[in-house]
């Protein structure tokens, strides 16, 4: 994923939907995206889950009814999410989430293509 640029967007509003377990960022280019908190805390970009290197990511599994409890701002580059199953240890920079947000699908089943292979399943959450 790249890196902050002067020209990467940067966000103009940042809402958190608790009930529906969903991170709404709208961008200073037009762009919104609605990320669900399960897919935030699973391409969080903290060493635990990325590991130290390409091929060392861990697979996040069980994180179906993950919510996000507080989020802090760091600086003027990105946000802390604090996660509900005490995970706080990922910094979000604009770049990743707007990345995120473009990738969204293509990651997501990236994600559900690990489950599978790793023999795992997801519990649909209401």
């Amino acid at each position: 994923m790249s890196g902050l640029t002067p020209s990467t967007p940067r966000p103009t509003d940042i809402r958190l939907h608790q009930l529906t377990r969903k991170l709404e960022i709208s961008f200073d280019d037009g762009l919104s995206f609605i990320l669900p908190c399960e897919f935030l805390r699973v391409y969080s970009p903290s060493a635990e889950v990325r590991g130290h290197g390409a091929g060392q990511e861990i697979l996040q599994i069980g994180k179906e009814s993950v919510n996000i409890i507080s989020i802090e701002a760091v600086g003027l580059y990105a946000v802390k999410l604090i996660f509900s199953d005490d995970h706080d240890t990922g910094l979000y920079s604009w770049d990743y989430l707007y990345e995120l947000g473009l990738q969204q699908e293509a990651l997501w089943q990236t994600y559900l293509d690990r489950l599978t292979a790793a023999g795992m399943t997801r519990k649909e959450v209401a």
